[in-house]
């Protein structure tokens, strides 16, 4: 029954019931894992797509069209010759780029920006390093009939039978006039065509976008699902940023130990010892060419101050006893700074003591 119970136990403390550390999170970040959509993408790429298109549907066509006519009049009469090839190749890719760059940087910047929308800043290179682990044909399999799969293929369904839907019933909510487009000019039906080629692009991108949605909610969960700790783990981040304790004990007591040695290296310096006679301890120290006050050179309570008391004793520092300034004086003042303007009267008062005794000895 023990041996069960402290197997429970051990099970209980590594399942992974706890939220990510912000440690956690930066360190997942750093390796490239975020929650992101691809739908995301894919929506606000397409919307600002075809929204340029839109916009500059008219100049684009203008400068095609142009292009077609300069060709079949102008370009079709020239000789066959390296220059004439030459020129023709930098007229046309001159003009081919006055078209495709628009497109091209609104995808640019719709990439860019969704990105940026999703995951912020973030520059890595972990997802690029070399992992043998991808290649284990057991995991591969298991992510192929994962939840994640079902969940990416119900996704891929519901994409395609929205997109699908939305352009049916655009081209069914247009058949008639399809139909009579053998009656128009070229124009017209060029007009037509891309009209309806960019609603279709823009109801469909609208429709992906309100699956992003959805999607980048269940990426946000999945995300966090997976990168969630056991408290094991956050024992073991804390033990890594803050130290063990045990070790961080061991330095705070060698730096106690440290500290003491060093102030009672200060004794044999002070002025006097004020003491409460038993508990407390305080050496003071006046130099008027370094503080305008008496300065506290060192403190303790019960054995540190029986040694401040034995090492005054022994360099013949005088021991002056004040019950309530030495409680005041302990509590109220640190180490190497001057003591409070309060006690500066009733120090003043023990010094000039201190000074007259020093005198008549």
């Amino acid at each position: 029954m023990l041996y069960l119970k402290l197997d429970l136990q051990y099970f209980a403390a590594d399942e992974k019931t706890e939220k990510a550390t912000p440690k956690k999170r930066q360190d997942t970040r750093k390796k490239g894992q975020v929650p992101k959509s691809q739908d995301v993408n894919t929506g606000f790429l397409l919307l600002l797509v075809f929204g340029a298109l839109f916009l500059l549907g008219a100049p684009m066509k203008a400068t095609m069209t142009g292009m077609y006519e300069h060709a079949f009049q102008e370009y079709i009469h020239w000789d066959l010759t390296e220059n004439h090839v030459h020129t023709i190749f930098t007229e046309m890719t001159w003009e081919i780029s006055k078209v495709v760059a628009p497109i091209m940087g609104v995808a640019i910047i719709a990439g860019v920006t969704s990105n940026l929308i999703q995951v912020g800043v973030m520059f890595t290179g972990e997802p690029l390093k070399m992992d043998l682990k991808k290649l284990d044909p057991i995991k591969g399999a298991k992510k192929i009939f994962s939840a994640r799969a079902i969940v990416e293929l119900v996704k891929s369904l519901l994409k395609i039978t929205m997109v699908g839907s939305i352009t049916f019933a655009i081209i069914w909510v247009n058949k008639d006039q399809m139909m009579m487009m053998s009656q128009k000019s070229i124009e017209g039906a060029l007009s037509f065509f891309g009209t309806i080629t960019i609603i279709m692009g823009l109801a469909s991108a609208l429709a992906l976008l309100v699956l992003s949605v959805l999607d980048y909610t269940y990426q946000r969960y999945d995300h966090e699902k997976n990168i969630r700790m056991s408290k094991k783990d956050i024992k073991d981040e804390y033990k890594n940023i803050e130290g063990d304790p045990q070790i961080k004990a061991k330095i705070k007591e060698k730096q106690r130990q440290m500290s003491a040695s060093r102030m009672m290296s200060e004794v044999p310096e002070a002025d006097v010892v004020i003491t409460n006679p038993t508990h407390f301890a305080i050496a003071i120290k006046y130099d008027e060419s370094k503080s305008e006050a008496p300065i506290v050179v060192a403190k303790g309570v019960d054995f540190i101050a029986q040694k401040i008391k034995e090492i005054a004793k022994a360099n013949d520092v005088i021991t002056v006893e004040n019950r309530p300034l030495a409680r005041a004086l302990y509590k109220n003042s640190e180490l190497d700074h001057p003591i409070e303007e309060q006690y500066f009267q009733a120090v003043a008062e023990i010094l000039a003591y201190v000074y007259q005794l020093e005198k008549k000895m």
